[in-house]
């Protein structure tokens, strides 16, 4: 079994395919194609959702409910989303995207597919990815001087709080939910917690103008990839006033802020050492 290749940085979300395997699974079955324009969860970093769809063989079609990530280790069984026990890409494994469905009888391996993504869905997650990394540049600008060493910059050259701080990132349709530990390694690295505390309404309001400036430029968005498996690197790119940037990434992503109405972060801190920023995305 060879590594899916995938489409979906490419922005497609109709492909046709083959089906190479079909295994059970409860409720349904999983089953791998050839290559896919559906996006899956990845099992380390679970920040965008899978893609939704169909896959379709003649008459007839089942329902993909969730896309996920599997792998094998030299052959042996397919290991499903976060059952795989090593990163993705790692030596010895073969690299595959699974289409979890609710039906598993009607598709067999060797079977010509038309690959379907729920294209209304898939938008509004490309738009929440794209607004979450330009709020976590928003935010490292409006922190910038709150740091009293020299630290690592991010890709626009502002202190990378973001690549220091953030514990989780969860995207939803039009938007997403970062946590960041505002811990004593953090202070340690030269972070002014407690002016940020105190600061915390100025903070948002810095990171919303900038935020509402990147809107209003309407750049460009796009992903390149070092090649069509989905074990390869892809990088998402923005050309933005202050600079190009620039983050490896796995997801998807709009073509132009151009498709924003607005792209707006709320900051609130639940305790002490930990901030959350809410972001939310809203289309023309």
């Amino acid at each position: 079994m060879n590594e899916t290749l995938v489409t979906f940085p490419s922005g497609a979300i109709a492909e046709d395919a083959v089906v190479t395997a079909v295994r059970p699974h409860p409720g349904g079955a999983v089953v791998i194609l050839d290559t896919t324009p559906f996006h899956p969860v990845d099992h380390t970093w679970p920040d965008q959702p899978g893609d939704t769809g169909r896959i379709v063989a003649g008459g007839e079609e089942v329902r993909v409910v969730d896309t996920v990530m599997a792998a094998t280790e030299n052959g042996a069984d397919l290991l499903i989303g976060t059952d795989i026990p090593v990163k993705r890409g790692t030596e010895g494994w073969t690299w595959l995207v699974a289409h979890i469905t609710d039906t598993g009888a009607s598709l067999v391996e060797g079977t010509a597919v038309r690959a379907l993504v729920d294209g209304d869905r898939r938008l509004d997650l490309s738009r929440g990815h794209t607004a979450c990394h330009l709020a976590s540049l928003a935010l490292d600008a409006a922190l910038a001087d709150l740091w009293r060493k020299e630290v690592r910059p991010d890709p626009l050259g502002n202190p990378d709080f973001e690549g220091r701080a953030n514990e989780t990132s969860l995207i939803h349709p039009n938007g997403s939910v970062d946590r960041y530990r505002l811990g004593k390694s953090l202070r340690k690295a030269g972070f002014d917690t407690e002016t940020f505390a105190a600061s915390l309404a100025e903070r948002e309001q810095r990171a919303n103008a900038l935020l509402a400036a990147w809107v209003a430029a309407g750049s460009a968005s796009r992903i390149d990839t070092a090649g069509p498996a989905i074990t390869d690197m892809r990088t998402w790119h923005c050309t933005l006033p202050e600079g190009e940037a620039s983050f490896p990434c796995g997801g998807t992503h709009v073509a132009s802020l151009a498709d924003f109405r607005s792209i707006t972060v709320q900051l609130t801190q639940p305790d002490a050492q930990t901030l959350e920023m809410t972001t939310t995305a809203t289309a023309v």
